[in-house]
């Protein structure tokens, strides 16, 4: 896992990541995003908007790590939700991630 949190970082020193609930539902919905990671530890309510949401746009998501795990690794305060907009550093961290893609939790 620690090299997908890892990768997490080099895609934000890149600018190839969008953190806040209102900027990654933008990104989702322009495709600008090519893979959204969503904490483990997000409300109900957040992961049903986000499932529905990439679901509909056909983005891929993964539910890993915590919202602590999440902000570190991009050198922020605690991150809840984060849209990779990159398709090589999206596959990168999806293969790292493995089987998680599309909804299941990696604590």
């Amino acid at each position: 896992m620690s090299k997908a949190l890892s990768y997490l970082g080099l895609a934000m020193r890149a600018g190839k990541i969008v953190t806040g609930d209102e900027a990654v539902l933008k990104a989702v919905r322009s495709s600008e995003a090519k893979l959204v990671v969503l904490a483990g530890d997000a409300s109900d309510n957040t992961q049903k908007k986000f499932r529905d949401k990439c679901g509909t746009y056909d983005i891929p998501l993964v539910i890993a790590f915590h919202r602590d795990e999440l902000g570190a690794s991009i050198g922020k305060d605690q991150r809840v939700v984060l849209a990779i907009t990159d398709k090589g550093f999206a596959e990168m961290i999806s293969k790292q991630l493995g089987d998680t893609v599309g909804g299941g939790f990696i604590d």
